[in-house]
């Protein structure tokens, strides 16, 4: 058991991340961050036109930066990029500052998920089934080497699987309780 008091996903793009983590952190009182979504407000560009104009090296220096500022807080479901693992750096960091979750989806559940995605920089290039295999086959030791939890997002939908998963956490995942001041005068 990881008592942390922050709560992060992790997992492949389509496994869910961000509409079942918006769900957990209505669920447990935590404040809901998407990691590519923050990087694009403090670049005040969309992620491919980050791709476009510095490579994805540029993009994964902005991630590991926001990743690191957001994990200094408390009170947090993070839900990141799924690219976010592929730094050591970034896995330790998960892993010190949050209990996390793998959220696990196949390569035909991400095909249908994300069939009108254009958005996605990575699937741009090629065919995109044999780039969602080449991607799990690279990330999905990286995922299950971060995740405290490994958790299949695959049956029904985003409501179904959060409420699931809130299941598991209940029983799994314990918040550090918040440090409670002590009486004026008291000793420790």
């Amino acid at each position: 058991m990881n008592p942390a008091s922050n709560l992060i996903l992790v997992g492949p793009m389509g496994s869910g991340k961000t509409c079942i983590g918006k769900r957990l952190a209505e669920r447990f009182g935590l404040r809901a961050v998407d990691a590519d979504r923050e990087v694009e407000l403090r670049a005040g560009a969309r992620i491919a036109e980050i791709f476009e104009h510095e490579g994805e090296a540029g993009f994964r220096a902005r991630e590991s930066a926001m990743l690191a500022e957001l994990l200094a807080g408390d009170g947090l479901l993070l839900s990141t990029g799924g690219g976010a693992v592929l730094a050591a750096d970034n896995r330790r960091l998960l892993r010190e500052r949050g209990f996390v979750v793998h959220l696990q989806v196949t390569v035909e559940q991400q095909l249908e998920r994300l069939a009108q995605d254009r958005s996605r920089p990575l699937l741009a290039r090629g065919d995109r089934e044999q780039v969602l295999r080449e991607l799990a086959l690279a990330r999905a030791p990286l995922y299950a080497q971060t995740a405290d939890l490994g958790f299949d997002t695959g049956a029904g939908g985003a409501a179904e699987a959060a409420l699931a998963l809130a299941r598991e956490l209940d029983a799994l995942w314990r918040r550090p309780p918040s440090p409670t001041p002590s009486p004026l005068g008291a000793t420790a």
